[in-house]
């Protein structure tokens, strides 16, 4: 699949073909690998784990799916999706689980947080082979705050950090999102903690032609996130 179209359906049959390509049967999930440094920034130290299906083939690419753990860009731990980053290594993707800066641990903001999602995107993808993935087929997703993380990973053109090497791209090619928030307009997600600046890191505000297929979960009881935001 090197090319996927900006609808909704090639998400759903991007997941079909990975449950199709699977080797079937029970497939035991292989535990948590050592976390893989991804960035240093200011001090910080900021990891990934790795998840991979069992019985790799050598030199075969494989899809992966990259999550972002929720917590309103003030905490949260990678454990979040964990279950999410096993099923999906048994179905045949690379799961990746990425930490990054927030509020509670490093005293940072919501676009701190975005510069380490684009980070993170840029880091798998500029070692793909060594992951043995394909960079064409690398999912992100998430949850709430996370949500947004892989939305801006997708939408937004700016809020790069400075030690990243901009020729790979941190734009996913498609988005898997649970809740996520994707307005932080007026009427949208922390307005007012975007101090002026909602243009630069809300991702409904910049959806534009070549956005990668995305597909969203979310609860029509939700008390954060309403359904009218994911209809408009």
């Amino acid at each position: 699949m090197k090319k996927i179209k900006n609808r909704v359906l090639p998400v759903l049959m991007f997941l079909v073909l990975v449950t199709a390509s699977s080797q079937g049967g029970n497939v035991s999930i292989p535990s948590l690998p050592d976390e893989i440094i991804y960035k240093i920034i200011y001090g910080d130290t900021l990891k990934m784990q790795v998840l991979y299906p069992e019985n790799l083939k050598p030199k075969k690419e494989y899809p992966a799916i990259v999550f972002f753990f929720g917590g309103g860009w003030n905490g949260g731990t990678t454990k979040q999706f964990e279950d999410q980053a096993k099923y999906f290594a048994s179905r045949g993707m690379v799961g990746f689980l990425v930490d990054y800066r927030v509020k509670s641990r490093h005293q940072t903001t919501p676009f701190e947080a975005v510069s380490d999602a684009k980070s993170a995107m840029r880091f798998v993808r500029g070692n793909a082979a060594k992951f043995q993935i394909d960079p064409n087929e690398i999912v992100a997703s998430g949850g709430s705050a996370g949500g947004h993380l892989a939305a801006a990973a997708a939408t937004l053109d700016g809020l790069d950090e400075s030690t990243d090497d901009l020729s790979v791209s941190a734009k996913p090619n498609a988005l898997v999102l649970y809740n996520p928030v994707i307005d932080n307009g007026p009427d949208g997600f922390e307005y007012k903690r975007m101090n002026g600046r909602h243009l630069e890191i809300s991702p409904k505000h910049n959806i534009k032609k070549g956005t990668a297929p995305t597909i969203i979960f979310l609860g029509t009881k939700d008390a954060l996130i309403p359904v009218s935001t994911m209809e408009k």
